[in-house]
């Protein structure tokens, strides 16, 4: 009979221990007490920090910039939208994509509780993958929604994909659906950025100063052609970049 190794039965084990520990964590974020705990601490985290950060002047009233496109298909960047929910006129109705995946369901609960509807489903890079992941359905029913005279949420870049570059869904359903695409940046004078993170996802805190800027909305053609895609997507990425460091500054000045 052979003898484990001294070396590789340690670590054997500990890699057990690991995917334990890690089994364990996914149960307790699927489990329904901590589902309808967390998301309610986190609602009223963001609901105190929208409260407790005083709008600077330099913030972009909704109304006056948007008068007549409602409703329209509003461009967040991945990791930089935890407190847009928050920000949105409470008198016109918002619905945004969430992953169906049972570990985004806390988001998803924390969306509603801001007062959003969602649409859960998953896109892809590839059309193989948006057909498999539900992408398809979810782009016609942002597309119905829009009709309703619901406005869309969405987020711009791919998750895991090249950061901070707009996507074609954005597009596509700006082009199938007729409303424009207006790009959105909210942020705060006192915040924590998770640099490891692929995104740099950004944790707003409170007591500071919050700015939200919005950019003129983009529209595209329903006859758009590839290149005509591709160049409303460079314009979602550059007035989204470009809206988003409009609105650190103003909060840095201001702090």
């Amino acid at each position: 009979m052979n003898k484990p190794d001294v070396e590789t039965a340690p670590r054997r084990q500990g890699l057990r221990d690991l995917t334990n520990t890690r089994n364990l964590g996914k149960r307790l974020l699927r489990a329904e007490w901590f589902q309808r705990g967390g998301s309610a601490l986190i609602s009223a985290f963001l609901a105190l920090v929208w409260r407790t950060n005083r709008d600077t002047d330099q913030s972009t009233d909704w109304e006056t910039l948007l008068e007549g496109q409602f409703p329209a298909i509003f461009a967040l960047w991945h990791g930089q939208h935890i407190l847009v929910p928050n920000a949105a006129p409470r008198d016109r109705p918002f619905v945004t994509l969430v992953s169906r995946s049972a570990d985004a369901e806390i988001n998803a609960r924390v969306i509603r509780r801001a007062g959003f509807d969602v649409i859960r489903a998953s896109g892809g890079r590839d059309h193989g993958a948006v057909a498999r992941k539900g992408g398809v359905g979810a782009l016609i029913a942002m597309r119905d929604a829009l009709r309703r005279d619901v406005n869309v949420v969405m987020i711009a870049d791919i998750s895991k994909g090249e950061v901070r570059q707009a996507g074609e869904g954005i597009v596509r359903l700006a082009k199938i659906s007729g409303r424009p695409i207006v790009p959105v940046a909210l942020t705060t004078s006192r915040r924590y950025v998770l640099e490891k993170t692929w995104d740099k996802t950004t944790i707003n805190l409170p007591f500071g100063r919050r700015c939200l800027k919005l950019a003129p909305p983009i529209s595209v053609p329903a006859n758009a052609g590839k290149d005509q895609i591709a160049a409303a997507r460079a314009k979602v990425t550059s007035e989204l970049n470009r809206i988003t460091e409009e609105a650190k500054r103003a909060v840095e000045m201001s702090a």
